[in-house]
Parts: structure tokens; sequence; C-alpha cells
């Protein structure tokens, strides 16, 4: 976010003469993001930079926040005040219903990702699956999703289990002991902190040979590696947003440091935890000396090779900057302004903002080409992503293929040349069905009370017959 908003401070084809201004707040995962969001709504917040500006006197627009369910609650509050929200990571389709949620947009929603997996089941074959969430919205409304579409596709749900990391012991052992009995071979999980704690106790009874789909909540997630039983979950393959390059941004990280932005507490502790220093006086920790730069640290931070959500917020802020370069260009902005006279920055009004959102279109330094549909959705475009081991305790991310929702269907879903390995790195694709197809001679017949998947084959009646596989 600081970089992209110092980048189109300094560009003077966008907002020339006008700089943006900011605040950045850490919820740290909680709910607290509503006393932060009710601080911006109130024009209480001060700008990071620190500077003296003629501002609004209330935020033109919020990025983020990332879980759906904390974002459900606080869009509701600042949709009241028509404050545009755009987040780069919660993506319940729920939060796509433009009658509930008018102000808010984000990146493709769970109801594509989600239809993209089941026709990813599809293409392998996987006629027999498991399904697996948490009990928030993000889970269960991504995984409702992936039912209906798998069901359209002829594929079969074996069983369909949610719950939380929170949940009692015996209710992960519940779910482990479903898995252990079950006979389809391929799980499509939703959630993150879940699978940590799953995977932890199959491995610990020794389940293994189960191939694992996953969401964007967890398939880019090489934090996985950290827990017992990781090899489970080589071979995990899914979908995730593309990943991207930011030109410059490498730069700027290695130039950054404190006294650009004296008011970012993040930035703040960032450096103090890095560095081992204090930027005031302690006498626990040695002093800063200014000397510190971060051109020799690598850690998550410096590392850019994975870009993905952070491409989200850089185009997020983009996209803001473009809605009120609109605003007040002459020419731009007859629906706003009855007498077609430029607006100034201290009139824009936040439901303007959105208004101008919902008909941006721009390309980005590195080439991206960025909108929003009817119901704040970007455009649905996906990598597919293969876990694979590196070494001991190690997990790469490989891109396999793309799933692009704008192609006609049946076009949409590709794979590239890299291989692929499968579950707990063996390279032969998975079976996962509940019977096999019927030979010659003979014809389907449904089991009584199991899905049209679970069949017996019998003998072909007198004078009738079957001369293929599989009818």
């Amino acid at each position: 976010m600081m970089f992209a908003i110092d980048e189109i401070n300094r560009d003077t084809d966008i907002l020339p003469g006008i700089k943006l201004g900011f605040k950045i707040y850490n919820d740290c995962g909680s709910t607290d993001i509503l006393m932060a969001v009710m601080t911006l709504v109130n024009g209480l917040d001060q700008s990071e930079t620190g500077a003296n500006c003629t501002k609004p006197p209330t935020v033109q627009a919020i990025i983020g926040h990332s879980g759906s369910t904390p974002t459900m609650s606080f869009a509701k509050i600042v949709g009241r005040f028509h404050i545009p929200v755009i987040s780069h990571f919660a993506t319940c389709a729920c939060l796509s219903n433009r009658k509930e949620y008018p102000s808010f947009f984000t990146i493709p929603s769970d109801y594509y990702q989600s239809r993209a997996l089941a026709q990813l089941v599809r293409h392998f074959g996987w006629m027999w699956v498991g399904a697996l969430s948490n009990k928030n919205d993000y889970g269960i409304n991504g995984i409702t999703t992936f039912i209906n579409a798998a069901n359209e596709e002829g594929v079969c749900i074996e069983y369909s289990e949610a719950f939380e990391s929170t949940s009692p012991y015996h209710e992960i052992i519940r779910i482990v002991n479903i898995i252990r009995t079950s006979t389809s071979k391929v799980i499509m999980a939703m959630s993150h902190r879940e699978i940590r704690i799953l995977v932890h106790e199959l491995y610990r009874q020794n389940i293994t040979g189960l191939q694992w789909i996953g969401s964007d909540a967890w398939i880019t997630d090489d934090s996985l590696a950290d827990i017992n039983g990781y090899t489970l979950l080589i071979g995990s393959i899914g979908f995730t947003v593309r990943n991207a390059q930011i030109p410059g941004l490498d730069l700027f990280l290695q130039e950054v440091n404190p006294s650009q932005f004296p008011k970012s507490i993040f930035l703040k502790d960032f450096w103090e935890h890095v560095f081992d220093c204090s930027l005031n006086p302690s006498e626990i920790r040695k002093a800063c000396n200014g000397s510190e730069n971060l051109r020799d640290v690598q850690n998550s931070f410096t590392d850019l090779t994975d870009l993905r959500f952070s491409n989200n917020i850089y185009k997020a802020v983009y996209a803001v900057a473009h809605a009120i370069n609109n605003l007040l260009s002459c020419d731009q902005n007859k629906s706003f302004n009855s007498n077609s006279s430029c607006l100034k920055l201290v009139e824009i009004k936040p439901w303007q903002v959105r208004h101008s959102l919902q008909s941006i279109n721009f390309t980005t330094p590195g080439g991206e080409n960025v909108f929003f549909d009817n119901n704040g959705d970007s455009p649905a475009r996906y990598e597919l992503i293969n876990l694979q081991s590196v070494n001991k305790g190690k997990m790469k991310v490989e891109t396999i293929g793309y799933y692009d929702a704008s192609f006609p269907k049946g076009q949409r879903f590709s794979m590239n040349n890299v291989q692929v390995v499968w579950r707990e790195g063996r390279h032969l694709v998975p079976v996962s069905k509940c019977s096999e197809s019927c030979p010659p001679g003979t014809r389907k017949a449904v089991q009584k009370g199991k899905p049209v998947c679970c069949y017996d084959c019998i003998l072909c009646p007198p004078g009738e017959i079957s001369n293929s596989t599989g009818t």
C-alpha cells in the first residue's frame, strides 16, 4: 500500500497536484477492526505521513479486511455511509450481494473459484470426493457452491463436513474416522487453520494416500511445511489468484525507513524487530543508529517471488486513485455534479468515489487490466497450484495450469507442461470412483440409497446388449 501511494503521488499523469494520504490499522486478525473503521468513518484518523494537508472530512475509501466474516460486519457499517470498501482477500460469494453490500469491491468471489474447482475435479475423472470446510461464512458458502457445481458436473460427494479449529478433540476424531472409513481418495478442503489440525491427526494415525484439493485460503501457504505430517499435503492442487510482478517494489523496499513515515507504528515495530534495535531510548535494546537498511535483509517482507495478494492491495490503491482522478476530470463528472464544473478534492463524497469505482477500467504500470463487474467482483482468473517438495521441511508452489472464467465453457481450464506431483509425491494421477466402469455385456444398477456414482454391474436381460464400457 505504501509503495502504491508513493508511486501515485510521484506520477504526474494521475491526480496531478494532489497527494494521497493513508492510515494503516493492524487488526491482528480480530474484530478490533470495527473500532478502526468507526475512527475512519468519523474522520478522526491522522495520516501516516503526518504532512499538513487539506482533506475531505471523512475517508474516501477503505482497503481490507482479509477475512470474509469480519468484512461482512464492517462492510455493512461503512455501507451506511456509502464508503467504498475494497478487499484483497475476502472472497465469500455472499459479499457480492449488491443489496446487502452496495459499497463492497473485491477480488473474484468464491462463486467462481468453487465452480473452477468442480471443473478441475471433473477434468481428472474424480467422480467420488469428500468435502471439508470450517463453519464460517467463507467455508460454508464456498463448499456449498462447490457441491452444487460438482453435482452439475456429474461428480458425487461422499461426505460433507464442517468443523472449527477450536472444535473439541472428539470432533476432530469424528472427522478423521469419516475419512478413514470412506472410499473416496480425493478431498476438497476450504479451510486453513482446520487443515493444519486435521493433517496433524491424520499423520498421527498414519492415514495416508489422500489427494487434497485446496482453496486459496491455504494452497499457497508454505508455512504448512512447519506442521507434523506436512508430507501428506505434498501433491495438493488448487486455484489461487494469479501471481504478478510489481515493477519498482524491490527498490522501494530497499530504501524504505522509519524516517519517511514517522507515524507508522507498523514500520517502527518491524524495523526494531528486524534490526534488534530501538528507535526510542531503551535500556533493553541498543539504539538504532540510522545506518540500518533492508538491502541485505532476507525474510518474508523482502521476498517478492509471491505477490499474489500484495498485488491485489496494489491494484486496490490504484483503483481508488483512478476513481478520484475521474471525478476531478471536467469531462468525466457530469453525472456527479449538475453544473458540470470540476469537483474539488474537499467536495468529493465517498458515494461519488464508490460510483466512480464501478466504472473504472485502467491498466497498472505492470500491464494488468483492472475493472469490476456489476457485483463489484474483478475478473475471475486463477493459477492452478501444485504443492511440491523441495527438501525435508520445505515445499514449493508450482504453477501447473490456468483458469479464466471469461473464456467460453470448455476453454476456461488449461494445463501447462510442468510435471505434476500427486499425493505424497507420486507421479500417477489418483483414481477416486465409487464404482468401476461396467464392462460390455452389463449395465449399471444404482445402489439403493447411494448417489448415482455408486452402482452395481448386472448382466443385460435376454435379447439386450451393451457393447461398450461404462453404459
